[in-house]
Order: C-alpha cells, then sequence, then structure tokens
C-alpha cells in the first residue's frame, strides 16, 4: 500500500499550510488592494462588486477552513506528550485562529446584510488579518520547541 502515514502526514501539512497561505493571503489582498480600489467606486457599484467578489472566495476561504480544522486536528491528534506549556500557548492559537475563521466567514457574506457597513467590514477583515499573522508566528514557535 503507497498511502503510508509519512505520505499522509506530508499531505496534511501540506494542507495545512496551503489553507492558511489561501485564507490570511486572500484577506491581505482583499484588505490591502481590493478595499481601497473599491473606495473609489459609487455605493451602488461597491455593493454589486462586495458581492461578486464575495461570492466568487466564498467557496475557497469555507474549503481553507475545513483544511485548516481537518489537518490541524489530525497533526494534534497524532503528536501527543507535550508539556502544559506547550497546550497553553496551542489553546491560545486555537482561540486566534476561530477569530480569523469568523472574521473571514463574515467577510465574504452579503454586503446587503442590514446594519453591515463597510468600515465595520474593513476593521473585522484588519483584525482578521492580525489574528493570522499571530497565529503564524504561534505556530512557528510551537514548532521550535517541539
Amino acid at each position: 500500500m503507497w498511502l503510508t502515514a509519512e505520505v499522509i502526514g506530508i499531505l496534511m501539512r501540506w494542507v495545512h499550510i496551503a489553507s492558511a497561505a489561501v485564507l490570511i493571503g486572500g484577506l491581505i489582498y482583499a484588505r490591502v488592494v481590493v478595499a481601497p480600489m473599491l473606495g473609489e467606486s459609487s455605493p451602488e457599484e461597491r455593493a454589486e462588486s462586495l458581492d461578486q467578489l464575495g461570492s466568487r472566495f466564498r467557496p475557497l476561504v469555507y474549503a481553507a477552513i475545513a483544511g485548516l480544522v481537518v489537518s490541524g486536528l489530525y497533526s494534534f491528534l497524532l503528536h501527543r506528550g507535550h508539556t502544559p506549556y506547550y497546550h497553553a500557548w496551542f489553546g491560545v492559537k486555537v482561540l486566534l485562529a476561530l477569530h480569523v475563521f469568523a472574521a473571514a466567514a463574515l467577510a465574504v457574506r452579503s454586503s446587503r446584510v442590514p446594519s453591515e457597513d463597510e468600515a465595520k467590514r474593513l476593521r473585522r477583515m484588519s483584525g482578521a488579518i492580525l489574528s493570522g499573522l499571530v497565529v503564524i508566528l504561534i505556530a512557528a514557535y510551537l514548532r521550535l520547541i517541539y
């Protein structure tokens, strides 16, 4: 059988890294490139463009979230025997990742949702980007002490 534990481990690690790149990279692109570009449009054009962009990016966001959850659970359950210090940092990482997931899911929903203004959406995306970059930093640290 060619699907050994090593191959599955490599695939899961690739899924985890690729999903993080898609999710955080997509949020950074939307916040730094797309949002300023749409700021020059009329409110109607901006709402229509946001709906189209959200509907195109939504499947990638949900797939990236699923990929991160599945591969993260696989890695967590596979590697045992960590210290309480490791688990404390891992808990912080998971909570920040949940913030990124929620903010990304809200960022790609329809812009025609009542009480949703663009400033709130942009703040949410900025917070998700910051949290995502901190998650990556914590992951690098946990990899070092592992």
